[in-house]
């Protein structure tokens, strides 16, 4: 019996894409509006944290927490060849997140301790749930990846220790960045030579990416102690030093997987152009790291650029393969992705003075939440509705 034919409930549970995926979308959509309105003074929060902290956490944990879960929930099972997780788990899963979010809002009324016990409770199920899957499928090369959803779970407990103890989570709020930024790395690295080369060989190109070599781990050997350092001390020349050389690696590694040949391949082209935003981000965040720029710039190449980028091309190519639907972007899927590059762009050139308005933190929240209307209204149906076909989906690694 097919694994579709065991499972009867509801579409948006019968894959850990579906639910994570379609919270993510609608809660990128609505959170950097109510974020836009905070700042501005429109509206105020309950929560434990300031304004700036719940924005950075929200972004961090909440919607990058939900896109990795997703992710992961749907790969794990090709790795393992075990069946996918369905049904009341990811409903329970998808639940826990939700509280997370309403605690951090100040919605459910727990105070502090409260708030950190129901929003670590999501990242905690899924560090153990994945693990688990990776142990019964004795697929031990990929247990790796439990290690940075593990790291990102111990942020993410910084992130409110740090806001009840000090007022403020300067520390937890690189942390938590720095694990997104190497599970890019990391997952990016692995994902976009692989869907590079599988095109490339329907294409009967001759040229490949270069194979997953030593480089490709001195590049993430780089890439890991630059956030390490960005997280303890993000200001020394040190720091600086380490981002300047994982900027130089991370661009010759992005090179390697001949990028430019699959310019007519729009859903291949978003995924060089986020990994793109990893080297420019980390040359940024080096000049700041000597005080040659300020620091806004590379955080939100890095943050918006590497992670929302990222984030946003795995959703689209996943949901469009797993639905059984062709693999092409389209006009509106890649307008979204547009969108968001180039607030990225936008919000750090107005961290630097050249935006087009004082901090660009208007503009950016405007293009973000234009790119992700149309994400929505292309991608939340296919979520929630069953796939087209019954062809054996396209893999997301």
């Amino acid at each position: 019996m097919s694994a579709n034919a065991e499972y009867s409930g509801p579409a948006v549970f019968s894959h850990g894409f579906r639910p994570f995926f379609l919270a993510a979308v609608l809660f990128g959509l609505a959170v950097i509006p109510v974020w836009l309105a905070v700042w501005r003074g429109a509206m105020g929060l309950g929560g434990p944290f300031l304004p700036v902290d719940w924005h950075v956490h929200e972004m961090i944990f909440g919607y990058g927490a939900a896109v990795l879960a997703g992710f992961l929930f749907t790969a794990v099972p090709n790795w393992t060849g075990r069946m996918p997780v369905r049904g009341w788990p990811l409903a329970v899963l998808l639940a826990l997140w939700v509280a997370g979010r309403l605690a951090v809002a100040g919605l459910l009324w727990l105070g502090p301790v409260g708030a950190m016990l129901f929003d670590s409770a999501f990242l905690l199920a899924v560090v153990g749930m994945v693990t688990r899957e990776i142990i019964a499928g004795k697929n031990w090369r990929n247990l790796k990846v439990a290690i940075p959803v593990a790291l990102l779970l111990a942020a993410n407990v910084l992130f409110h220790v740090e806001a009840m103890t000090g007022g403020m989570a300067d520390t937890g709020r690189r942390f938590g960045t720095a694990a997104l930024i190497f599970l890019v790395m990391l997952i990016g690295g692995r994902i976009v030579p692989s869907f590079t080369r599988n095109w490339l060989t329907k294409q009967g190109a001759t040229r490949m990416p270069v194979p997953f070599n030593r480089f490709d781990v001195a590049c993430l050997v780089a890439g890991a102690a630059a956030m390490l350092a960005w997280t303890v001390v993000p200001d020394s020349s040190f720091a600086g030093g380490l981002f300047g050389l994982s900027a130089v690696l991370h661009g010759l590694r992005l090179a390697r997987w001949r990028g430019v040949a699959t310019w007519r391949s729009p859903l291949l082209v978003m995924l060089h152009l986020a990994y793109g935003f990893l080297p420019v981000g980390l040359l940024a965040a080096s000049l700041a790291a000597v005080g040659l720029a300020g620091p806004q710039a590379g955080a939100h190449l890095l943050g918006i650029g590497a992670v929302g980028g990222m984030t946003v091309a795995v959703m689209m190519r996943a949901t469009i393969g797993h639905t059984g639907r062709p693999l092409v972007a389209g006009r509106t899927l890649a307008t979204a992705f547009a969108m968001v590059a180039v607030a990225a762009a936008v919000r750090a050139a107005g961290a630097t003075g050249f935006g087009p308005v004082p901090d660009g933190i208007t503009l950016a929240a405007l293009l973000w939440t234009a790119g992700f209307l149309l994400l929505a209204l292309r991608l939340a149906p296919w979520l929630a509705a069953p796939g087209v076909t019954r062809r054996r989906p396209n893999r997301v690694t």
